[in-house]
């Protein structure tokens, strides 16, 4: 299941639209302080989440979420793009960092990767 956690409403729309229609189950939370409930009651495998949130930032629920779901994939979606930011996230815990606009093909093609992890054949 991914939770998805963005508070703009289009944007919200668009990610909970495309990844559905990849074939995964999403849970939506338009703030950080939502984002928190849901990981308290429920299991996911991988958040995507906007650093500029309401209540609970962005870069507070990548600490949330590694200190109490170190098994959680992490992708944030930014229009940040200046290095402190995405260093930031990656050491705060972050698996991915991907900049606002992006298109959907490589979303889908980075939260397959999270969510099928085919061992190597060789």
């Amino acid at each position: 299941m991914i939770l998805i956690v963005e508070d703009d409403e289009m944007m919200l729309r668009a990610l909970e639209f495309r990844l559905k229609k990849d074939g995964h189950e999403v849970t939506v939370a338009r703030n950080g302080k939502e984002a928190m409930e849901y990981l308290k009651v429920s299991s996911f495998k991988l958040v995507i989440t906007d650093l500029m949130l309401p209540f609970v930032m962005g870069m507070e629920l990548i600490s949330y979420i590694k200190a109490n779901h170190p098994q959680v994939s992490v992708i944030v979606l930014s229009g940040a793009d200046d290095e402190s930011t995405v260093i930031e996230a990656f050491k705060l815990g972050a698996d991915d960092f991907i900049t606002k606009p992006f298109s959907p093909g490589e979303l889908s093609l980075r939260v397959r990767r999270f969510l099928v992890r085919q061992p190597y054949i060789g």
